[in-house]
């Protein structure tokens, strides 16, 4: 009897432990939940704003393909927002960007990126270095490359893979601007 008890007690005590961590998270979770939608949608927002100044944006019945994640009309016919995300070195790439009317890009935000630190992260950094590299996109139509592709794009050092994964972003940004227009 005192060998099953033995064997008993820690398995209870192990299913209290986990049935107060599991009340906790949930309780945070709880509390914290529409805090986090709120700070995910005002960062969606800026980031639609940087790439592509609007008044509004009207989300467009757009089917999720790997590539695009969704697909915004900008009020007043002012183009369009495209989130895409796309693989990196690292991992994927997620960004916004801007294509206005005439089909041509007008900024992009890198808005989620698990790329190498001073390196690929350097596309997503406020800095002047990842100020640069995007705003080589601003003007790109068509087919957007970097110059080792015999494109107009100059790569992030040392992250050339990263670099193609954000001009293929913009290429599926604007092919897709272009069936919508």
């Amino acid at each position: 009897m005192k060998k099953v008890i033995d064997f008993v007690k820690p398995a209870v005590i192990l299913l209290l432990v986990a049935a107060v961590v599991a009340l906790v998270l949930g309780l945070v979770d709880m509390v914290t939940r529409d805090r986090i939608e709120a700070i995910a949608e005002q960062t969606m927002n800026d980031a639609m704003q940087s790439v592509l100044p609007a008044e509004s944006y009207e989300q467009l019945d757009v089917e999720p393909d790997g590539e695009v994640d969704a697909a915004y009309e900008a009020a007043d016919d002012a183009g369009w927002v495209v989130q895409v995300t796309e693989v990196g070195s690292q991992g994927t790439v997620t960004m916004m960007v801007g294509v206005g009317s005439d089909l041509a890009c007008t900024g992009i935000s890198v808005t989620d990126s698990s790329e190498t630190a001073g390196l690929g992260a350097i596309a997503s950094q406020a800095s002047e270095a990842g100020d640069n590299f995007r705003s080589q996109f601003v003007g790109q139509s068509g087919t957007v490359a970097v110059t080792k592709d015999g494109g107009e794009i100059n790569a992030l050092t040392g992250a050339t893979i990263t670099s193609r994964a954000i001009a293929k972003g913009v290429t599926t940004a604007l092919a897709l601007c272009e069936t919508l227009g």
